[in-house]
């Protein structure tokens, strides 16, 4: 750096030594030559006060001073070099106007106030004191960028409390503006940034990280965040760091797998899963600080559970070292010294499960007898598990297991348990935030959450924890769950129907969607249809709550209701006979009938297709013949908007040849 700074340096200092040497030879204007001569030496002053001190530079605002000051010299020595021609003829043809050595001066002196400015910004906090910098002339078109300039100068050379102070104002700035926030980073502040989130005290750390998380707004930024080091710092925090900092960094971790998902890959790297889930454990269900991940055959989230709870645990080769047995043992539930809800003894359950049960539910499944779609307990997974092991008989195979300790994901538990309630319930609430951006449309990263305690986190937390707790939680299933419905193995191993997990889940997802009113609606809703293709035909529980939402007030509601119990009624669900006739029961057709007729645009394209799915698997419904189903399909196959879909046009078509097999036209026409 300081060689690269020297290197800058001396072109102007030559080029000062040139205009010095040509004013002294000058044979015209020598009273104005005498003046750019006296300026131009201050100038070379200060230029070789900045060589001397060129490690302590602040390298950005000096490329762009120096380079100003470039063309600044260059013009004062084209100008001098005109006052030594020789020659009546010459001195008669070489026209300079006086305008030409005011304008020359005022541009000197403006170069020697940047010089002396970028001298004193760089200097020591201690050497500067508490003189008021002002603003350079070369910033007097865009004065943010000076102070950018200045708050990053005392991020690199100033006392701890001047840098947390630099950091705050750095955090005002990016909130502001987002052509701000793209200074910070072209202007270097992202490595004193992250330097001060390592070393600073707690206020600095806190501002330091709010700060890169409000500068990763675009790909492009969050790349070289990246590339400067934000990962490691940030899983070292979340480590070892101040609750109320995890917190913040948490966050930032959100807004920056938010904005450039092809980062979430890299947090997983260095451990940022593990550890999050860990926060999110913290004093949520039994703590376990070694994060086991089972084998790529090991596909149950069930089984993880019951190996961290199997009391004969030191026969599975498990390495725990001081701080995992240190850390062990049940840990105060949310809840306090109230009466333990039927979730959590659920999940006191599954934490304590015994490995017998984990055998049997890893052993060959039966083969069904007859008709599949005449097996109750058969859902959609359970039949492509039969055909799998069936086609491949390496499915068959008993899973083996293999544990591994991952001691960097150990947090340092000291002094958790006496923070205050809100910094517990922020961290909380930041991690599953962080969570929910990191597991987005990620397969690895989901499987690496649903293996872990997770699932049984956001259980309990969408039952008693506070409201952005639960918000976050919602929003973490709803993206978990969004690529488990893509992902087979993923929906076979973290949500099997006896999974204690996947029960808890479903258990508050479905109590949530039965409140009267609830913020959370919508990514539960999302969830429940998510999960669609694992409930078995006897399990019909999630479709009477649904039902009913389809009669909200609220469009958005509504249409994600319809989408929702589209998944269950499709073609492509396994279960799509059962779960229509669960529908039909609860009620569903006449709120479609009214949706479809009568709702909005969008909400009438996604009723629309649940309705012809019921229509097309259960045409001989006297339910739909009562609410005119037929009549209703007739009506929407000559609207214009409802037709463009190719896809939704054919199935429409279909679903009314169906019904008309079965179904009379009704005596009403719509037209």
């Amino acid at each position: 750096m300081a060689d690269l700074v020297k290197l800058i340096l001396a072109k102007p200092i030559q080029l000062a030594d040139q205009v010095v040497k040509a004013a002294d030879e000058a044979s015209s204007f020598k009273q104005e030559c005498a003046e750019l001569k006296s300026k131009t030496e201050k100038l070379s002053g200060l230029l070789r006060q900045a060589a001397r001190a060129s490690s302590d530079l602040y390298e950005r605002p000096t490329r762009r001073i120096i380079d100003d000051t470039d063309q600044v010299l260059e013009k004062a020595l084209s100008l001098v070099l005109k006052c030594r021609v020789n020659g009546i003829v010459k001195r008669v043809f070489t026209i300079i106007p006086a305008a030409a050595f005011r304008k020359m001066s005022a541009q000197l002196e403006n170069s020697i106030g940047d010089v002396s400015w970028l001298l004193r910004v760089s200097a020591p906090a201690e050497d500067r004191g508490d003189e008021y910098l002002g603003l350079p002339p070369i910033a007097a078109n865009e004065p943010i960028l000076c102070l950018i300039w200045e708050q990053i100068a005392i991020l690199f050379t100033g006392s701890l409390e001047d840098r947390s102070d630099a950091a705050a104002s750095l955090v005002s700035l990016a909130r502001d503006n987002d052509r701000y926030g793209k200074l910070i980073i072209e202007e270097g502040g992202i490595g004193p940034l992250l330097k001060l989130v390592k070393e600073g005290k707690l206020e600095g750390q806190e501002n330091a990280a709010r700060a890169i998380g409000l500068l990763g707004r675009d790909p492009e930024s969050v790349e070289h965040m990246i590339h400067a080091g934000v990962c490691l710092v940030f899983a070292k925090i979340l480590k070892e760091g101040p609750m109320k900092v995890q917190a913040v960094v948490a966050w930032a971790v959100s807004e920056l797998a938010a904005n450039y998902p092809k980062c979430q890959d890299l947090f997983a790297q260095h451990n940022i899963i593990r550890l999050l889930v860990s926060h999110l454990a913290f004093e949520t269900v039994q703590e376990h600080s070694k994060y086991a991940i089972t084998s790529i055959r090991a596909t149950s989230i069930h089984a993880v559970v019951m190996a961290s709870g199997n009391p004969n645990a030191k026969n599975m080769n498990n390495v725990i070292d001081d701080d995992d047995r240190l850390s062990q043992g049940l840990i105060h539930h949310p809840m306090g010294n109230k009466t333990p809800s039927q979730l959590h003894s659920l999940v006191t359950t599954a934490m304590a499960m015994k490995s017998q049960s984990q055998s049997q539910s890893q052993s060959k499944p039966q083969q069904p007898q007859g008709d599949l779609s005449t097996q109750p307990n058969y859902n959609n997974d359970t039949a492509n598990n039969h055909t799998n092991v069936k086609q491949n008989p390496q499915l068959h195979q008993p899973y083996h297991h293999h544990t591994v300790s991952h001691s960097g994901a150990t947090l340092n538990l000291k002094g958790r348990e006496t923070e205050d309630p809100d910094t517990k319930a922020s961290m909380k609430a930041m991690a599953a935030r962080a969570l929910w951006h990191l597991s987005k449309g990620n397969p690895a990263i989901c499987r690496s959450i649903t293996e872990s305690r997770a699932l049984l986190c956001f259980a309990v937390l969408l039952e008693k924890g506070p409201e952005d707790v639960k918000y976050n939680s919602a929003m973490a299933l709803m993206e978990i769950t969004a690529v488990a419905e893509k992902d087979a193995d993923l929906r076979r191993s973290a949500f099997k129907p006896n999974s204690p997990a996947c029960k808890a889940v479903v258990d508050q997802l479905l109590k949530i969607i039965g409140e009267e009113d609830s913020d959370l609606f919508i990514p539960c809703i999302k969830a429940i249809g998510n999960l669609a293709r694992t409930f078995r035909a006897t399990e019909t529980r999630m479709i009477a709550p649904l039902v009913p939402l389809l009669d909200e007030r609220e469009a958005e509601i509504s249409r994600e209701a319809a989408l929702a119990l589209t998944k269950f009624a499709c073609t492509e669900n396994y279960l799509h006979h059962d779960h229509s006739r669960a529908i039909i029961d609860a009620g569903g057709p006449r709120h479609l009938v009214q949706l479809v007729y009568f709702g909005e645009q969008v909400v009438q394209i996604s009723a629309l297709p649940l309705l012809c799915y019921i229509a097309l698997h259960v045409p001989d419904s006297e339910i739909l013949a009562q609410a005119e189903v037929l009549t209703v399909l007739e009506w929407a196959s000559k609207q214009s908007h409802m037709t463009q879909d190719e896809a939704l046009d054919a199935l429409l078509q279909e679903a009314k040849s169906r019904l008309e097999l079965y179904q009379s036209r009704g005596s009403r026409q719509f037209y």
